[in-house]
């Protein structure tokens, strides 16, 4: 019985002696150690693979959130100068047709308002309102035959709109003398009152068009922002 076991013991050492020292590689089968731990040690096997497309959108679209970031921060900005109002005068007549027909190249629209603005310190000569653009214009051409050419038509929306206007002055006086003229030459229908000023309301512009109205704005330098409600200029 000791012999059996002797040799049992002799004969698993042995087998154990052979598989350390790789004698029965062989018989193994590839998928397993070590023969699979050697194929997977051969360098030349290994191959660069390169990053599928969709790594490249999935970049692109991780791009996107600033993007989009940006134009709602610039939809905002417009945005936020819905329902303003801003107001440059006062302008006497004859600048307020001058500085209207320059706006009218921005095409504002209803965005543009006039205001009348009483001015007890300037007093008007004038021809009341005729009724009519047709009708002031038949009085302006009697004026003329009356050899006065230093007139314009009030056009504004005012209480003196298709009047005729014949000189503004400081003084009451200086307009008692311009209208004491006038009737010396035959101009009987002239008087004399408190003169008005116009001022622009600008609704809903943004921060292009008022730049182009700051430009505009340059030439009647006396005039200057202020907010609608009667805020301070800007």
């Amino acid at each position: 019985m000791l012999k059996i076991l002797f040799g049992l013991l002799l004969a698993i050492n042995g087998g154990l002696f052979a598989y350390q020292q790789g004698w029965l590689a062989p018989l193994q089968s590839p998928s397993r150690e070590p023969s699979r731990l050697k194929q997977q040690l051969h360098p030349e096997q290994l191959k660069l693979v390169p990053l599928p497309a969709s790594t490249s959108a999935a970049s692109t679209t991780s791009s996107m959130p600033a993007a989009a970031a940006a134009t709602t921060a610039t939809d905002t900005q417009s945005a936020a100068v819905a329902g303003t109002c801003a107001e440059i005068g006062n302008f006497d007549a004859a600048d307020a047709q001058r500085f209207e027909s320059r706006l009218a190249a921005l095409s504002l629209g209803e965005r543009v308002t006039r205001r009348a603005i009483a001015d007890s310190a300037r007093h008007i000569v004038y021809i009341p309102p005729l009724g009519s653009k047709e009708a002031a214009e038949r009085k302006a051409a009697e004026l003329r035959k009356f050899g006065v050419e230093d007139f314009f038509i009030i056009q504004d929306n005012s209480a003196l709109q298709w009047g005729i206007s014949l000189g503004v002055f400081k003084t009451e006086e200086a307009a008692n003398n311009q209208l004491a003229a006038l009737n010396k030459k035959g101009v009987r229908s002239a008087r004399v009152g408190g003169g008005n000023r116009i001022a622009f309301q600008l609704h809903d512009i943004d921060a292009a068009t008022r730049g182009a109205i700051d430009k505009i704005r340059a030439d009647f330098p006396r005039q200057q922002w202020r907010e609608c409600a009667g805020g301070s200029a800007t």
